[in-house]
């Protein structure tokens, strides 16, 4: 089995420091506004704040990175992050702070992680080769000690330094930005694409979303996360109030179910390449994403909270996987100088599903009953795994990884139309490498 070269663990490294601080941060955003104001309006808008990049920039982010040295930019967004925190500690310090102020933080901070969210998912494939088995391997590393950090050990730790000051826990994420920015900055260099003919930026990031919209393989990778999004937004609107109603379980009870989920999602991305061995990435990946279904089935009829952690924890492992094999099958088939580009328009497709999916989950538990947003989440579910089965098969991931190894590599010319010169597998016969 071929080894992880060295520049991935510093990579590894760096993510996980990150990832750390930005636990921190994210429980000690919302505390620290709590301590400004009671409006829960008020409180919505920094929360609101931390998607809007997404929303508003995603594709344009993806064409921008296709564009630029990607180990540049991690590090630099990654400093210039650090740079942004040092404005509301010493706001906090000089007992300045405002709600406009966390909101317009909150909105710089999501904006820098989508630079380097995107450079490092368009680095990675690079850095490894484009070795399917090695992208499985390094995603779940990733997935599980991101998981780690900013699920298990974050928040609490944010909780814990913000009691000694409320500039402390924004110093701390100012602290692991600048350790993830000299780390990437020590990270090797990797060729990238070389500019062909020069196009606007919304025409690339036009080709970017198209060729998504175009290849069956990756709109179906796209639409899982979109439709789950819904799905487990709508779970996560009413959790709380089901928890409380239904199970009878209060404030920690509930902090023990989330931790079971988180829990799944850690045994989820270590078993992931495990189950694409055996399975097959298509089939494990429709196989997963049925037990999320069946698993909020079973979360919606729990008669007790054991059984409903025991459900949450199947869900997380089912995400936990999804998510590990998902995304390295597509960094693994995506032509380097469209990465950028295609992982942006896959995750702005799923940021644009959550509010949706936020307020069909408070509409059915109004209008019907707390268990409702539940049962229609697994049916999204299930109805979402029958669609994408044939669009994620076994077949269709293997036909695109031969086509992948005929790739010219990334130092080759990027083609005057991605489009055009790189057309989607689901376009080409098969018999004839696709790109």
């Amino acid at each position: 089995m071929a080894k992880l070269p060295t520049g991935f663990g510093r990579l590894w490294t760096a993510q996980t420091v990150s990832s750390l601080g930005d636990g921190v941060t994210h429980a000690a955003l919302p505390l620290l506004a709590l301590t400004l104001t009671r409006d829960p309006m008020a409180l919505a808008v920094v929360t609101a704040a931390g998607t809007l990049p997404w929303l508003l920039f995603g594709v344009l982010g993806g064409a921008l990175v296709d564009r630029w040295d990607r180990r540049r930019t991690m590090w630099v967004a990654d400093t210039m992050r650090a740079v942004l925190l040092a404005i509301p500690a010493a706001a906090a310090v000089l007992d300045v702070l405002s709600i406009p102020l966390l909101s317009a933080v909150a909105f710089l901070l999501a904006l820098g992680g989508l630079f380097f969210d995107t450079a490092a998912t368009a680095y990675l494939p690079d850095l490894l080769g484009r070795d399917p088995a090695l992208l499985e391997r390094a995603n779940s590393r990733l997935r599980g000690t991101q998981t780690a950090a900013s699920g298990f050990a974050g928040p609490p730790a944010g909780s814990a330094l913000l009691a000694l000051g409320r500039a402390v826990p924004l110093l701390a994420d100012m602290v692991s930005f600048v350790l993830s920015a000299l780390l990437v900055r020590s990270l090797p260099a990797v060729p990238r694409p070389t500019a062909g003919a020069r196009e606007s930026l919304l025409r690339q990031a036009r080709a970017g979303a198209s060729y998504v919209f175009q290849d069956r393989l990756l709109l179906g990778l796209a639409l899982r996360p979109a439709v789950g999004n819904v799905a487990f937004l709508a779970v996560e609107t009413v959790l709380a109030l089901f928890a409380h109603e239904r199970l009878g379980i209060g404030p920690f009870g509930f902090g023990l179910l989330l931790t079971a989920e988180a829990a799944g999602g850690l045994l989820g991305a270590g078993i992931a390449s495990f189950l694409g061995r055996r399975l097959g990435t298509g089939t494990a990946l429709t196989c997963t994403a049925a037990v999320e279904g069946l698993a909020i089935l079973g979360l919606a009829a729990a008669p007790n909270p054991y059984v409903a952690g025991l459900a949450l924890a199947i869900c997380g492992a089912g995400m936990g996987a999804t998510m590990v094999l998902g995304p390295s099958l597509r960094q693994a088939i995506v032509p380097a100088h469209l990465m950028g580009r295609v992982a942006s328009t896959s995750r702005m497709l799923a940021m644009c599903a959550a509010p949706f999916g936020a307020f069909l989950g408070g509409w059915l538990a109004t209008t019907y009953d707390i268990r409702t947003p539940l049962y229609a989440a697994a049916g999204l579910l299930l109805v979402m795994t029958a669609v994408t089965a044939t669009m994620t098969s076994n077949r269709r991931v293997e036909t695109a990884l031969r086509n992948a190894a005929t790739t010219p590599g990334p130092g080759h010319p990027e083609p005057e139309d991605p489009i055009q010169k790189s057309a989607p597998e689901s376009q080409q016969p098969t018999e004839v490498p696709a790109r």
